[in-house]
């Protein structure tokens, strides 16, 4: 069985996360793959990395994504937040985080994080 990853970055983010995508694409391409729509449109043209989108954030991506942790669909979760921004479903961002956190889903914030949560192997996690 595949590791299921979630990919997401904020807009003001989403070059950051293309670029760390880059280095990690040899790793990422032995995973499962999710992302929201707009991440994931960018992370398939410019790396070819097939990624399964599963909604916009702002329109309740967030909130879906925290359901499919709940059904024990992901496994990580990578999502280069914008923190020095506001955004108007801040809400689904807070409780995609509780989500995770709550059952015990790794989630990297930022590139550092994202770093050492991509080299774990699954018996790690």
């Amino acid at each position: 069985m595949k590791t299921t990853i979630a990919l997401i970055a904020h807009n003001q983010r989403k070059t950051e996360l293309l670029n760390w995508a880059k280095v990690h694409r040899d790793e990422l391409v032995k995973h499962h793959l999710i992302g929201t729509s707009n991440t994931s449109k960018l992370l398939n043209d410019m790396l070819e990395l097939d990624v399964e989108p599963f909604g916009h954030g702002p329109s309740g991506g967030d909130i879906l994504l925290a359901a499919r942790i709940l059904q024990h669909e992901v496994h990580k979760v990578i999502f280069f937040i914008d923190a020095e921004t506001p955004h108007g479903h801040e809400h689904d961002i807070q409780t995609l985080i509780r989500t995770a956190v709550i059952n015990n889903i790794p989630i990297a914030l930022n590139r550092a994080s994202a770093d050492l949560i991509i080299m774990q192997t699954p018996d790690e996690v």
